[in-house]
């Protein structure tokens, strides 16, 4: 209701903006070589991470100025060892958007001031340590690798927002290495060979639903394509330890991660966004995928109002982008409250009420734990009386 409330207000304030007509994204993607040098910056970005867009600023501060062509968002996919994160950083660097690296669970663990909390295992109950790939690496069948999965699924969610108020606050494009709508391949992989359960699997998909459909699809889905000895290949080749000697990456497991990404996650998102499959066995030039690109026609579906691609992204009038940049921008905590949904039958995800109390205690009496980043003395902030305000957007998870 409030926001039923908070947009009709926007577009009684904005009145004339709302009758303008549709307003819609840039048609191509360029990179600095085709332009012949660097953007050039006409708006100012918005520090979304330090100041809360709301109704008010709205009226002042629209969103679709700071767009252009490459306001846009790409997320770079495939198996494990790929070659992802150089693509993805070399696409970044050429279109001058923004990199974000895969999410993981240093995200989780690792707090603002540099702490490692999986130092306090020792002092946790068994159901409350930490796990992370390394561990799932080296004991699949642990009963925390369920809770492991659904964190990373939120981990990828919660850079996706970000991924998102970026580009509606700055203008920027961003580039992912992996994002959360593939995350399920994961999870389906590790229920198919047993490493999760049935209930465990049930709930992820019951988060998965109450979430997904509250952020935007990618405008571009680049998927690298490596067949499973390949994948083995450039596992041994990177000589990551829990890697190399771990029982989860079989050939079975390999070609199971590989069939979901192709039969299910490919086949659903191409209807939504543009898709771009790379063999990429021996690797491949960052320049060829560049130029792929810059041919595809964002805007080439904008006259069929049933078109389902690149229907996230069309927005009727000026108020629906503020009102989107609201939502991604300041209203982050609220998406990620759709994780705080119990479910009571599922062991594996369930703690007893002393393990609990024993971690509250220990985990919030760590360091930089005790009070909100920004007012924790002990860890040389200053100024704690002066203070008005804290980052909120860095202190979500």
């Amino acid at each position: 209701m409030t926001a039923v409330l908070r947009l009709g207000f926007m577009r009684l304030c904005q009145r004339p903006a709302a009758t303008a007509g549709a307003v819609n994204q840039q048609r191509f993607i360029s990179g600095k070589t085709m332009r012949g040098g660097p953007r050039v910056v006409t708006h100012k970005p918005f520090p979304y991470k330090e100041k809360n867009y709301t109704v008010f600023t709205s009226m002042i501060d629209k969103t679709t100025p700071r767009l252009n062509d490459n306001s846009k968002l790409i997320c770079v996919e495939g198996p494990i060892a790929a070659g992802k994160s150089k693509l993805a950083k070399e696409l970044a660097a050429e279109l001058e958007m923004l990199y974000v690296p895969e999410a993981n669970m240093d995200m989780y663990y690792i707090n603002s001031y540099g702490y490692d909390m999986r130092l306090l295992d020792p002092q946790m109950p068994e159901s409350c340590r930490s796990f992370d790939v390394p561990k799932f690496c080296k004991d699949p069948n642990h009963f925390l690798a369920a809770s492991f999965q659904i964190k990373m699924y939120m981990l990828r969610y919660n850079q996706y927002i970000d991924a998102l108020a970026h580009i509606l606050s700055t203008g920027q494009g961003v580039v992912l290495d992996r994002c959360c709508y593939s995350d399920f391949v994961f999870m389906e992989t590790m229920h198919k060979h047993g490493y999760i359960s049935k209930g465990a699997r049930s709930v992820y998909h019951e988060l998965r639903q109450n979430t997904i459909y509250e952020v935007l699809r990618p405008h571009l889905v680049i998927y690298l394509d490596v067949p499973v000895q390949g994948v083995k290949d450039k596992i041994k080749a990177r000589n990551i330890d829990y890697e190399i000697n771990s029982k989860v990456f079989t050939d079975d497991y390999l070609r199971t991660m590989e069939n979901f990404y192709k039969q299910h996650f490919l086949k659903d998102i191409s209807i939504h966004a543009e898709l771009l499959i790379y063999d990429w066995t021996a690797g491949g030039e960052t320049e060829v995928v560049v130029e792929d690109i810059e041919r595809i026609d964002f805007d080439a579906f904008e006259e069929d109002p049933m078109e389902k691609k690149m229907k996230d992204w069309r927005f009727p009038n000026e108020v629906e982008w503020c009102e989107a940049r609201i939502k991604y921008a300041s209203q982050k905590a609220d998406l990620m409250n759709y994780f705080n949904i119990p479910r009571f039958d599922v062991p594996e995800l369930l703690r007893d009420a002393e393990s609990s109390k024993i971690y509250r205690d220990v985990w919030y009496n760590a360091p930089g734990m005790k009070y909100r980043p920004g007012y924790n003395e002990d860890m040389g902030d200053t100024g704690l009386l002066t203070k008005t305000k804290t980052p909120y957007r860095d202190n979500i998870l």
